[in-house]
Order: structure tokens, then C-alpha cells, then sequence
């Protein structure tokens, strides 16, 4: 399937049956290449829709310890860019769930923004989550996204205003990722209280998908982004399933599964 196609189609089957989509992420390479694709089958057979892999890199600044950890250990273990590509080829031998990067516009620029794009859809990437690139400084991988067929997806944090929310909306495709909590990435205790609100004031301007994230951990958690929204995204909890089990290779997939499985079971029929 093309890949400007694979988002836009799981969402709107999600949607057909009721369903919201379930995303889940976890740092490419960790703790090691083939761990990681063991990982990947892992997630997308518990009933992860969407696979959102983090680019390791050295300076993560919207990622929480948890997170920088990942990539930490993915870098030690000697992962580079091609190895990143090399891991959704891997992946697309035996699924076809959109595959995200998250990751940071250094990696893209240093490597040219128009080669990386058409590398990644040569790979079976279906969009990049480029997190410190603002709309305003955005054009050429927007230009160049558009042109491969690949989603640019734009966070919304709480603390975006309004007027701002627009501006995001108009440039972003595939869909919106709304940040629950201000902050870094990371496990949470509870969710924000108005993120009903919030998420109304995002489908104001535009008809992409809203998905949630940031601190999602739990069933309850789930269920409660799942009245609101399009998608959950759980990261931290499930990359946290690696970093407790290191050097027990079974433990981790078989922690993770049982995880995974709680998480996305968790999404009811709307």
C-alpha cells in the first residue's frame, strides 16, 4: 500500500467501527537491533494500529527520562540512521500499520530534508513527528513531505494559544498530536482535567484526527482519552517494560505484551 495512504485508511476504519486508534511507541534500536524488531511484531500483534518509533538521538529534549534513556541505549548499541530504516523495511516484510518517526529536525537537515524524506518513504515510513521544527521554519519538509506522500505531523501543547492552534492545523496532515500535559514524555498519575475542552478547541480547526499523548500509562487512562479523542498514544509505560527487564530478552517481549494488551483492550466501541 502507498504510504500516504496507511494513515488516512486506519483512521478512517477505526472510525467506521467505532473504535479509536491505538498508538504505540518506543525508541527504535533499543536496547538493541534485533530485540527491537522482536519488539515491533510484539506491539502490532497485542493490537497497536499505529507504530510511532523514536529517533535515537543525543540531545531529546521533549523526552523525559524514560525516553532518554531509550535512545541512549540505542545509540550505545551502536544504532545509526540506516539502521533506523533498516528496522521499518524489516517491519514491512510482515505488517503494514503506519509506521511515525519522532523525531528531531537535526537529523533530518543533516542528512538533506529531501533525501531523509524520500529515504523514509523508500523505507515504509508513513510520516514524521518532527518535534522542534515550528511551522514557521517548516517549509522545506513540508514541500518535501508533500511531494513523497508522507504525513507531517504538528504537536498542540496545552499551552498553544488559540490563534496559534490555526496556524498549526492549516499545515499539519495526517493528523494532530495533542500534548496532554505540559512537560516531557513520561508516565503519569492522572490526566489533565480539561482535556475534553482542549481537544474541542483543536477539531474548531481542522478534520484530521486528534490524537493524545504524553503520560498516558494505564486501562483508566486510556479509556478516559478514548471518549475524547481519535487516538491514544502510550509511550513511556511501554518502553518502560524494556528498561525493567534488560538483559532478559524473553522478559521484555513477554512484559510488553502483557502490557500492550491491557492498554489497547482498554479502547471500547463508541
Amino acid at each position: 500500500m502507498e504510504t500516504s495512504s496507511r494513515i488516512a485508511k486506519l483512521f478512517s476504519d477505526r472510525k467506521a467501527n467505532g473504535k479509536s486508534t491505538f498508538v504505540g511507541y518506543v525508541c527504535a534500536c533499543d536496547p538493541d537491533f534485533d530485540t527491537s524488531l522482536k519488539i515491533c511484531r510484539t506491539l502490532i500483534e497485542q493490537g497497536v494500529d499505529l507504530l510511532e518509533l523514536g529517533v535515537p538521538f543525543s540531545d531529546p529534549l521533549a523526552d523525559g527520562l524514560t525516553n532518554q534513556l531509550a535512545a541512549q541505549r540505542a545509540l550505545e548499541s551502536g544504532c545509526k540512521q540506516e539502521d533506523v530504516f533498516r528496522l521499518v523495511e524489516e517491519v514491512r516484510k510482515f505488517s503494514e500499520v503506519p509506521i511515525v518517526f519522532y523525531t528531531y529536525y537535526n537529523l533530518i537537515f543533516s542528512q538533506g530534508t529531501k533525501n531523509y524524506v524520500e529515504r523514509s518513504k523508500d523505507a515504509g515510513v508513513d510520516g514524521l513527528l518532527t518535534l522542534d521544527l515550528p511551522p514557521e521554519e517548516a517549509g522545506e519538509l513540508i514541500a518535501a513531505c508533500k511531494q513523497s506522500g508522507l504525513a507531517n505531523i504538528f504537536i498542540i501543547a496545552p499551552t498553544t494559544p488559540k490563534t496559534r492552534i490555526a496556524k498549526i492545523a492549516s499545515v499539519a496532515t495526517g493528523f494532530v498530536y495533542y500534548v496532554s500535559r505540559e512537560g516531557v514524555t513520561g508516565e503519569r498519575t492522572d490526566l489533565a482535567g480539561d482535556l475534553e475542552e482542549r481537544v474541542a478547541s483543536i477539531r474548531e480547526h481542522t478534520d484530521l484526527p486528534v490524537v493524545v499523548g504524553f503520560g498516558i500509562s494505564t486501562p483508566e487512562q486510556v479509556q478516559k482519552v478514548d471518549r475524547v479523542a481519535d487516538g491514544v498514544v502510550v509511550g513511556s509505560a511501554l518502553v518502560n517494560c524494556i528498561s525493567k527487564n534488560l538483559g532478559d530478552g524473553e522478559k521484555i517481549i513477554s512484559s510488553l505484551a502483557e502490557k500492550t494488551k491491557s492498554l489497547t483492550g482498554a479502547l471500547v466501541t463508541k
